[in-house]
C-alpha cells in the first residue's frame, strides 16, 4: 500500500483545519444521533403507554416500533435529497440544515401531548415528526462521513474516519443516560407524566452546540478537489445508479447487516429483556455501556483495515453477528446481570464495532468525488429502512408469534451472512484516490476507481 499522509492539505490547509474537521464530525455526529436515539429508547420503553395505551402491551410496542420504522422510511428521501445538494454545492451547508431540522423534530417530540389529552392524533403527529428526524439523519450520515474521510489521506482514513461512528455510538450513550438520569431522578408516576420530555426538548440547546460548531469548518478538501475536475451538470442519484451500481448494491448489503443487527442488540434487547423479567435499568445499563465501548473499539477497527484491507475486517464482524446470535439470546436468558452485559457487549463492541468501523471509509472509497455523497446516501440509507428500520418490529412479531427467541436468531444469522456475500463480491478500496471522478467503462456492474495515492 503506498505510503501517503495522514491528513490532505491542499490549498495549504494545515492540520489544524482538519483536526478542527475531526472534531466537528465526532461531536456533530455525536448530537445528532444523540436526538434520533432518544425516540429508539422511549420507544422500547415507554412510548407503548403514552401513544397506544388501548391495545395490548405486546401490541402496544409493535406499534410504538412501527412509528420507528416510519423514520426509516423517510431516511432515503433526506439522503437522496441532501445528498443531490451535497454533490452539487457541498457537504458542509448540508450538514448545517440536517443538524437544525433533526434539533427542532427532537424539541417538537419532547412537547407533543399524548393519547390521553388529543387522542388518536397523539400518534398521527408522533409519526409525522419522527418522519422529520428520519429526512434528517438520511442526510446527515453521509456527509457527516465525508466531512472526515474527504479530509484526510489514505494511509490512516480508516481510523480517523472511524471518528465519525464514535459519534454514533457516543450519542446512543448520551440518550440511554439521559433516560437513566430522568428515570434516577423522578418517580415512575413523575417520569411518565413529564420526566421522559426533558431529554427532547433539551434536544433544541444541543442543535445550537452542534450548530455553532459546525459554523467555523471549511468546506472538505476532496470535494473542492473534485468540483475543480468536473463541472459537468448531472443527477449525483441517477449517475450513481447508473454508473456505479454495484457500489450502491454493495453499500446496500454491508449496511443492511450492520444497521439491523444493531437495532436488535440496542433497542429490541430492551423491550425483549423487560418482557422476560430483567430490570429496564439493567438492560438499559447493560446497551450503554456496550455501546460505549462500541465507540470506543471503531477507531482501531478502521485502523486495523488500514492494515489489512476494509473487506476482512467487515466480513469478520458479519461473521460474528452470525456465529454469536444464540449465545446472545442464552446469556440474557440467564437473567444474570454480569452474563447480560456479556451478551450484549460482545453483540456490540466486538460484532457490530468490527463493520460500522470499517463503513466510512470502505463506502466512501466505493463511490468517485463528483457522485460520493448521492452514492453513499442511497445505499446506506435504503438499507436503513430494511435493516434499522424493520428488525426491531420483524423480531418482536417473530417473538409473539414463536414465544420464543429462536427465530429472532436465525434472522441475525441471515443478516451476518447478506454482509458476508455483499463485502467478498467488492473490490477492496483501501488506498482509493478520493479526488477522481473519472470512471473506466467495463462489463463489470460497478466501473473502477483510479487507484492512487493521496
Amino acid at each position: 500500500m503506498p505510503q501517503t499522509p495522514d491528513v490532505a492539505h491542499p490549498r495549504g490547509r494545515g492540520r489544524t483545519s482538519s483536526r478542527r474537521v475531526i472534531v466537528a464530525s465526532l461531536v456533530g455526529n455525536a448530537l445528532e444521533w444523540y436526538d434520533f436515539f432518544l425516540y429508539g429508547t422511549a420507544a422500547a420503553l415507554i412510548f407503548n403507554h403514552l401513544f397506544f395505551p388501548t391495545v395490548d402491551p405486546t401490541v402496544g410496542t409493535i406499534s410504538a416500533f412501527g412509528t420507528q420504522a416510519v423514520a426509516f422510511l423517510a431516511r432515503p428521501i433526506g439522503g437522496i435529497l441532501f445528498g443531490h445538494f451535497g454533490d452539487r454545492v457541498g457537504r458542509r451547508t448540508m450538514l448545517y440544515l440536517t443538524l437544525s431540522l433533526m434539533g427542532v423534530a427532537t424539541f417538537l417530540i419532547g412537547v407533543l401531548p399524548t393519547y390521553a389529552s388529543i387522542g388518536i392524533w397523539a400518534p398521527i403527529l408522533l409519526t409525522v415528526v419522527r418522519m422529520l428526524q428520519g429526512i434528517a439523519v438520511g442526510g446527515e450520515w453521509g456527509g457527516g462521513v465525508l466531512l472526515i474521510s474527504e479530509n484526510v489521506g489514505a494511509r490512516r482514513r480508516g481510523m480517523l474516519s472511524a471518528l465519525s461512528q464514535t459519534g454514533v455510538g457516543i450519542g446512543f450513550v448520551l440518550s440511554a443516560l439521559a433516560f437513566a438520569v430522568m428515570q434516577t431522578v423522578t418517580t415512575d408516576a413523575q417520569f411518565m407524566a413529564w420526566g421522559w420530555r426533558v431529554p427532547f426538548i433539551a434536544g433544541v440547546l444541543i442543535m445550537g452546540v452542534g450548530l455553532f460548531i459546525r459554523t467555523h469548518v471549511m468546506e472538505t478538501a476532496a470535494f473542492q478537489e473534485v468540483q475543480e475536475k468536473s463541472g459537468a451538470e448531472h443527477i449525483p442519484a441517477w449517475t450513481a445508479l447508473r454508473e456505479q451500481p454495484r457500489s450502491v448494491l454493495v453499500t446496500f448489503g454491508a449496511r443492511l447487516t450492520e444497521s439491523g443487527a444493531s437495532y436488535i442488540f440496542i433497542v429490541f434487547v430492551l423491550a425483549y429483556a423487560t418482557q422476560i423479567g430483567i430490570s429496564s435499568s439493567v438492560a438499559l445499563t447493560s446497551v450503554v455501556i456496550a455501546m460505549a465501548l462500541d465507540a470506543l473499539l471503531m477507531p482501531l477497527w478502521g485502523a486495523l483495515s488500514d492494515r489489512v484491507g476494509r473487506r476482512p475486517v467487515y466480513i469478520a464482524g458479519a461473521i460474528g453477528v452470525a456465529l454469536w446470535a444464540a449465545p446472545f439470546f442464552w446469556l440474557i436468558n440467564t437473567k444474570e446481570t454480569p452474563l447480560v452485559v456479556l451478551s450484549i457487549v460482545v453483540a456490540n463492541a466486538i460484532c457490530h464495532s468490527a463493520m460500522i468501523g470499517t463503513q466510512p471509509a470502505f463506502f466512501t472509497e466505493l463511490f468517485t468525488g463528483d457522485v460520493r455523497y448521492s452514492g453513499v446516501a442511497l445505499g446506506h440509507e435504503i438499507a436503513s429502512v430494511v435493516g434499522g428500520g424493520l428488525s426491531p418490529l420483524i423480531a418482536i412479531s417473530l417473538l409473539a408469534w414463536a414465544d420464543a427467541w429462536w427465530p429472532v436468531a436465525l434472522y441475525l444469522a441471515f443478516l451476518g451472512l447478506v454482509a458476508v456475500v455483499a463485502v467478498a463480491l467488492a473490490p477492496e478500496t483501501a488506498a482509493r484516490d478520493l479526488t477522481s471522478v473519472t470512471r473506466k467503462r467495463s462489463s463489470n456492474l460497478s466501473p473502477e476507481i483510479a487507484l492512487s495515492s493521496d
